[in-house]
């Protein structure tokens, strides 16, 4: 009986046995390239797209472009969660007094700890509602403070500063900046006791004009990335439950993991580290 080998069966289609050994480290290699980014895919819980995946697969050592993997997503059936549209929560009908507007939709910082931006949403439970108040660095997008309560009062707001403050060491001259009266933010805000914290802190007060809500586009951005990512269409029985979530995403993704555009795909706190590791060479430099 002859034996059948790969070269013979080669000889007989017209084939060399070279090029059939290079067919099939291709399609190995293809094979391990969608199971690559199919892995990264489910990493981040099906909460992102080709635009931020690319830079994965990258780091992966492949080299591909976005749309080759938009293409490749749609031919696996995946595609990332889509949020809603982003409702405002905070209160807009108060007569307290507002600061103006000296963020200027200038979203772009060069250090840290020079501006952070504020804002309220809430999250439902079967329990009621639980309300969720960040501060967001502008360098880096990072939360540097956040608290939850089931009352949406100036307590939260005060007790996220604390938070935001001694995570940062307690830096001066930090600017808070908020949505104002008229643009769906308030009384916690424009309370006597936000300001009264601001000003011991010595931090600069900072609201966005009257019916101008892109003044906070920012913190905007990443509730309606929250919601869409973990809220929506999710039944959280408690509000204990529903924080212990937003503590997983909030610390360990979105601080941690999730790359941002603005931060030319890093993480908040890979940009921050690289802005440290770069001020402390430059320190080095100058010294020598």
């Amino acid at each position: 009986m002859n034996r059948v080998t790969v070269s013979s069966v080669c000889k007989c289609l017209g084939v060399s046995t070279s090029g059939y050994y290079a067919w099939r480290k291709r399609q190995a290699n293809t094979a391990q390239k969608y199971n690559d980014l199919k892995a990264v895919y489910w990493q981040h819980h099906a909460r992102l797209g080709a635009p931020s995946l690319v830079h994965d697969m990258h780091d992966l050592g492949y080299s591909m472009s976005e749309r080759t993997v938009g293409r490749m997503l749609k031919k696996l059936g995946l595609r990332s969660r889509i949020a809603r549209k982003y409702k405002h929560t905070t209160d807009s009908n108060h007569r307290l007094p507002t600061a103006p507007n000296l963020l200027e939709r200038q979203f772009t910082v060069i250090q840290p700890n020079k501006v952070w931006t504020t804002d309220i949403t809430y999250i439902r439970t079967k329990q009621g509602w639980l309300y969720l108040c960040v501060m967001m660095d502008l360098f880096s997008r990072r939360i540097v403070g956040w608290q939850t309560s089931h009352r949406i009062d100036c307590q939260l707001v005060c007790d996220a500063f604390h938070y935001a403050m001694a995570r940062q060491g307690y830096p001066t001259g930090v600017m808070v900046h908020s949505l104002a009266k008229q643009c769906f933010s308030g009384s916690q805000y424009c309370s006597r006791d936000f300001r009264t914290l601001l000003l011991t802190n010595n931090c600069i007060q900072s609201m966005s004009r009257r019916g101008n809500c892109w003044d906070n586009a920012v913190t905007e951005s990443f509730f309606h990335t929250l919601k869409g990512h973990v809220v929506h269409d999710s039944v959280f029985a408690t509000r204990k439950e529903a924080n212990a979530v937003l503590f997983d995403y909030i610390e360990i993704y979105y601080n941690r993991v999730r790359r941002h555009s603005a931060n030319g795909w890093l993480s908040p706190e890979a940009f921050e580290q690289k802005y440290f590791k770069n001020l402390e060479g430059s320190v080095v430099h100058n010294t020598v």
